[in-house]
């Protein structure tokens, strides 16, 4: 995180003993955009993730009852619609909650450290030696931090707050929302396009394969295995498919 970074500067070495590896070393300063970027791009594979899986669930469904072309394009666009706004505007509300949490947690310590400096200065130092540096130096490097930037100091080591870096609701439901809409479309794309015959073996096949990625691509951002992740996203999607294609084909054969 960006509080442990400014901590550490550019003491060690890249390859020396007891250093960090040469790339941690080179993006420390920039470790809270990485962790940053790194949130977004995990939400975008979930966010495609959901797209897939729900518009594939729904066009299946709709395919088991009929094979109207038109009715088939109006589900899933309807779907894909529904979907991307309800993500987009409940990313929107999550993230504007978190961002008010920001600002009034830092609101707080802004008056705090105009009110008790002395306190604050000693919680700092308190602070940096729980994370493990002597007291000596925890307090040289308070006293330090405090000097330099005392809000920004406090607001990365105490609250986890990069004042740089406030989240942004905006850019979070844009971001899902294009994240559904471009997972939605693979698979309404699958079920309208090939002939009648082949609708559902391509609208399955193509589910799969890019569950599968996403699956894996999750993985690797959570830094996991990746065989048990494509296994369960894609068994996933299976099984959703499969039931709603069930029910589908029940509601077309009693005529509702």
């Amino acid at each position: 995180m960006t509080d442990e970074t400014g901590g550490r500067g550019g003491g060690a070495e890249p390859g020396g003993d007891g250093a960090l590896p040469a790339g941690d070393a080179q993006g420390e300063p920039h470790g809270g955009g990485l962790g940053t970027r790194l949130n977004w791009l995990r939400a975008a594979v979930l966010g495609a993730n959901d797209g897939i899986v729900s518009t594939a669930g729904l066009v299946v469904g709709v395919a088991g009852a009929t094979a109207d072309r038109a009715a088939l394009l109006t589900a899933g666009l309807a779907g894909l619609l529904a979907g991307s706004m309800s993500m987009a505007a409940g990313e929107y509300v999550s993230v504007s909650t978190q961002r008010d949490s920001e600002k009034a947690a830092l609101t707080a310590e802004k008056r705090e450290l105009r009110e008790r400096p002395e306190a604050e200065l000693d919680e700092l130092a308190q602070l940096l030696t729980a994370r493990g540096l002597s007291p000596g130096v925890a307090r040289e490097a308070a006293v330090q931090l405090t000097e330099r930037d005392a809000l920004r100091a406090h607001a990365r080591v105490e609250l986890g707050i990069d004042p740089d870096e406030l989240t942004n609701p905006w850019h979070a439901a844009g971001a899902s929302f294009l994240a559904f809409t471009v997972g939605a479309l693979l698979p309404l794309l699958a079920i309208v396009l090939p002939p009648s015959g082949a609708r559902l073996y391509v609208t399955a096949l193509s589910v799969l394969a890019a569950l599968a990625v996403t699956g894996w691509w999750s993985a690797r951002l959570g830094a996991a295995r990746p065989g048990p992740a494509v296994l369960r996203n894609a068994g996933g999607g299976a099984l959703a498919m499969a039931v709603t294609y069930g029910a589908g084909s029940l509601l077309g054969a009693t005529g509702i």
